[in-house]
């Protein structure tokens, strides 16, 4: 009987293609808002954590706001490391220089810190090797630098061992971090590494006292206890003034950025789903326009035997099989709309269909097609034989 009323549907929508698509749409657009803006949410989603993960999954970062008079010193930020909870401290100051050579010259950012920043930030190197502490004791004229900046101002990547100009000052290259996936953008990142203590000496923006360092936990799973660790450490420097300082948890910001984005993918999705229910709405419409054109149709086929419940399930199995065949065309046009975002962007992000997502829209478009079809589904199944047969529409 499944089979039969399915033939009859499919024969129904086939004979009319153009009222049918255009009863399909509003589910078509339904689909392709859900699942585009959803999976444009979870893949931006995906790139930001992935960006914030490359900088260390176990990273607290402490900004000094008021010293007391008490300013933090290099050998201050060391010490911290002493603790068994925190694996690595360094100081991190950054500031804007002109990086040149005799190939070409760009701004660039510059980091003055220790050689436990590059563990602590996971940095890969390509080639060469990161600062040392003897190098920040020397007041040392190295400097790391990035893929951008050995490309596009020294003109090829293995540089190790030459020269670049900062700010007119000569540094001797001693490596070159390997490229990241963020490099790939259209925008580029010059950055370039170099001892604390030579970074003082270089521009006039930084001085001796810390004014931000970063800290890894000895282990993920510790990195909370490492911050209360960190918290009472500095709230005895500096007289209990928890306003003196602030301290980033990385788990912290993650976790605001995936509740967020949730937040966001529910309240887009929810927009798209009223979109459904538009087309919901349309191919009740519809189907009433057919039970009135067939109901002589119907008349003939319950006066040679057919039941309520036969005729019923044939409607119900059109508005059915219109919500699932919109659903479907949706399905493949976000899917080449996703591709067509990936290759055009100019991110690193990757937008593709989120199986959740495509269970998602056939499961509402199901729904959507019983509840919409029910009623007109039933108007027909309710016609008296008599009745039908003397329609002349």
């Amino acid at each position: 009987m499944i089979a039969q009323s399915m033939k009859m549907a499919w024969k129904s929508i086939s004979s009319n293609k153009m009222r049918s698509f255009l009863t399909m749409l509003g589910i078509i657009i339904g689909v392709i808002s859900l699942v585009v803006l959803v999976s444009l949410v979870s893949g931006t989603t995906e790139s930001v954590s992935s960006q914030i993960s490359s900088m260390g999954n176990n990273l607290l970062t402490v900004s000094v706001k008021d010293d007391k008079g008490n300013p933090m010193k290099l050998a201050d930020v060391t010490v911290l490391a002493e603790d068994e909870e925190i694996r690595e401290a360094a100081p991190v100051a950054q500031s804007s220089v002109t990086a040149s050579s005799t190939y070409s010259e760009e701004t660039a950012s510059i980091y003055g810190t220790t050689g436990a920043y590059a563990d602590i930030q996971d940095l890969e190197l390509y080639a060469g090797r990161f600062l040392k502490n003897t190098d920040v004791e020397n007041h040392t004229n190295v400097a790391v630098i990035n893929a951008g900046l050995a490309t596009d101002v020294l003109g090829r990547m293995n540089v190790v061992g030459e020269t670049v100009s900062l700010n007119g000052v000569d540094y001797e290259i001693i490596g070159v971090l390997a490229a990241r996936d963020s490099d790939s953008t259209t925008i580029q990142n010059y950055e370039a590494y170099i001892p604390y203590t030579s970074l003082i000496r270089l521009t006039e923006d930084v001085s001796s006292n810390i004014t931000s360092f970063c800290v890894s936990a000895s282990r993920e799973d510790t990195l909370d206890h490492a911050e209360a660790v960190l918290t009472e450490t500095m709230m005895e420097r500096f007289s209990q003034d928890e306003d003196a300082f602030t301290i980033v948890n990385q788990s912290t910001i993650m976790e605001a950025m995936e509740s967020v984005n949730n937040t966001l993918a529910l309240l887009l999705g929810g927009i798209a789903a009223i979109s459904l229910v538009v087309g919901g709405i349309g191919i009740m419409n519809i189907m009433l326009v057919s039970v009135t054109e067939r109901t002589r149709e119907i008349g003939i086929r319950k006066a040679i035997g057919a039941d309520r419940g036969t005729i019923m399930l044939q409607f119900l199995i059109e508005a059915l099989m219109l919500s699932l065949l919109g659903c479907v065309i949706g399905i493949l046009l976000s899917w080449g709309i996703l591709q067509i975002i990936s290759a055009a962007g100019d991110s690193d992000a990757v937008y593709k269909l989120s199986v959740s997502v495509v269970w998602i829209s056939i499961a509402f478009s199901m729904g959507i097609g019983v509840v919409f079809g029910i009623y007109p589904a039933n108007k027909a199944a309710k016609k008296r034989p008599i009745d039908a047969l003397r329609y002349t529409g």
